[in-house]
């Protein structure tokens, strides 16, 4: 081009502003998700991950999948900052390849921060077919946490909703799941084992630790754990400071109407007598078919007679 006869050129853009632009597009990239096969041996749990890894008939089940078509859906980590990854979903996909021998399985690598890391692995694993109560609980917890985290870094007043928490349940049940994590180990156990209905444990989580552990010890003795209305009592006397083991006692020592004697067996001892594969749900149907089937023969065998 020229102008009164003399040629020039468009100006470059300056090195400040290419600069710039590179920056942001490594930072765009940073932000990308991309699929790598990495050794078992890089990759560690996710710090505090709550929910457990069960040796059941679905860990089976998943690991024969694997045997047969391989790691299809590869499992979530971030690096972490001195070496190796951090899984965010996947630990029961990893313990199925460890099971199996493998040395590497395929990855979405992405960078996350501590609170979107937090976030994406809790709503990854709420959904499982079957959550323990106490995984839900610390799940919830965490995920309270890391909302509340990013609101204040955002600079809004005050914390997220509970509401925001679960797509299922509201943030009062929220709230009620989060009390669980109050719990000393040995209850909260017993809440898992369904020994312990769920709203009696929200009530007992506000009895203080040493509450809980001469709780813990009655029930022991007497063999029973507390109803819901017991419960309620147990937390009352508690928040007026008048609970002491032996008001503790005196509560579980009652009876209670609906408390009949029941047949206890061990898991164990009935499982060997079935598949790997049967849940506990076809266990305890089958059990009661057997049963059946036995009186009518004794019916028969009394009629032939």
């Amino acid at each position: 081009m020229s102008r009164d006869g003399q040629s020039f050129q468009l100006p470059r853009k300056s090195s400040l502003v290419e600069d710039l632009f590179t920056t942001q597009e490594m930072r765009d990239d940073a932000k990308l998700e991309r699929i790598q096969v990495i050794p078992l041996a890089e990759l560690h749990p996710f710090q505090n991950h709550p929910f457990k890894v069960k040796h059941d008939a679905e860990l089976e089940k998943l690991t024969e999948s694997i045997r047969a078509v391989g790691t299809i859906t590869p499992v979530l980590a971030r690096p972490r900052d001195d070496g190796g990854y951090e899984l965010i979903s996947g630990h029961r996909r990893l313990a199925a390849c460890q099971a199996l021998g493998l040395e590497t399985m395929p990855v979405v690598v992405k960078e996350m921060s501590d609170d979107e890391a937090v976030i994406a692995m809790v709503d990854a694993n709420m959904q499982r077919e079957t959550i323990l109560p106490s995984e839900k609980a610390f799940a919830y917890k965490m995920k309270l946490e890391a909302l509340n985290h990013q609101g204040i870094a955002c600079g809004q007043v005050g914390h997220k909703s509970r509401d925001s928490i679960s797509d299922d349940e509201s943030g009062r049940q929220v709230q009620r799941y989060i009390r669980l994590t109050n719990l000393i180990p040995e209850l909260l156990e017993l809440v898992d084992s369904g020994k312990i209905a769920f709203n009696p444990a929200v009530e007992l989580s506000y009895l203080n630790k040493q509450e809980q552990r001469a709780l813990l010890s009655a029930m022991e003795i007497q063999d029973c754990t507390p109803s819901h209305a017991q419960a309620i009592r147990l937390k009352k006397l508690s928040q007026e400071g008048a609970l002491d083991a032996t008001q503790i006692q005196t509560i579980m020592t009652e009876g209670k109407p609906n408390q009949q004697e029941q047949y206890k067996f061990k898991r164990e001892d009935i499982r060997k007598y079935f598949p790997k594969s049967y849940s506990d749900q076809q266990v305890y149907e089958a059990v009661f078919k057997a049963l059946e089937l036995l009186k009518r023969q004794r019916e028969r065998n009394r009629d032939g007679r």
